[in-house]
């Protein structure tokens, strides 16, 4: 069985979004990593937020900076506090004297039956995955209206357009930032402005090998069976998306080209939501 984890790295692109400033919520690691590198590859100045070691998160900055000759900067809000975000807005806004994209990518998970799914797992879940975004575009758009420009791009995921079992909170919020988006395309649409949900299937991440490895040895399988028939049964394809893949997706909505694309979700999981 040839199943495929990665592939290659998206093709260069031009530096389409030179100019531009995009923030990026959790960002610091996995997919919000892997966007916020490609956003800063097509020129964009970025301003990276999340969890992390204080060092590591300034060796990425670095990095990201001398690869892409593009000012990269932190913020260390938390996604639970509103004030902290309206905060991340304003300094950005003041530092840069614009945000031209904002990416809502800030996101955990948790798994238990509905009867039995933890009141402050719901509560946390709900704050971070959904009300996050709320508060980000609440204070951004003032600015982008400003412009005339803006581009906001949610990452929802599968779970935003079909349900599992056992992740109550998840696709909820994942179906509330589908709705959400469509509003926000809908009250912006004259302004020069789109708002757009990525909703991805299974990505290959650094957690998602963990987590390869731990169901391997807890049920006894191989690696190849925990892919085909665990974590990629409801994708016909039958390989992870890549961050680069979804880094690509999101240059692009965040260009000229993508000036009439809002108000949409869409799946980048392997023929999942076809079913």
């Amino acid at each position: 069985m040839n199943i495929q984890l990665k592939t290659q790295g998206a093709p260069s692109v031009s530096r389409s979004l030179a100019g531009k400033v995009s923030l990026v919520t959790g960002s610091t690691s996995g997919i919000g990593l892997g966007i916020a590198r490609a956003l800063a590859e097509a020129g964009s100045d970025v301003v990276l937020n999340g969890l992390g070691v204080a060092s590591e998160i300034a060796r990425t900055k670095d990095r990201i900076s001398a690869d892409c000759d593009v000012k990269v900067s932190y913020s260390p809000a938390d996604m639970t506090k509103p004030a902290a975000i309206r905060e991340m807005i304003e300094t950005t806004l003041a530092e840069h004297g614009r945000l031209d994209v904002l990416v809502n990518n800030a996101g955990i998970q948790y798994v238990a039956p509905l009867d039995q799914f933890p009141v402050e797992k719901w509560d946390a879940i709900l704050s971070i995955n959904l009300s996050s975004a709320f508060h980000t575009m609440r204070s951004v758009l003032p600015a982008m209206r400003k412009n005339k420009f803006g581009r906001i791009i949610n990452i929802a995921s599968a779970h935003g357009l079909v349900a599992s079992p056992f992740k109550a909170a998840y696709v909820a919020a994942k179906h509330g930032i589908v709705g959400l988006t469509k509003v926000a395309a809908l009250e912006t649409a004259e302004q020069g402005i789109t708002c757009n949900a990525i909703c991805p299937g299974y990505v290959y991440t650094p957690l998602v090998e963990a987590q390869i490895d731990d169901q391997a040895k807890a049920h006894g399988i191989s690696r190849e069976q925990v892919i085909h028939d665990v974590l990629l049964a409801q994708q016909p394809n039958k390989r992870f998306a890549t961050v680069e893949e979804l880094g690509a997706l999101t240059v692009f909505l965040a260009g000229d080209a993508a000036a009439s694309i809002t108000g949409i979700a869409l799946p980048v999981d392997g023929g999942w939501t076809a079913h």
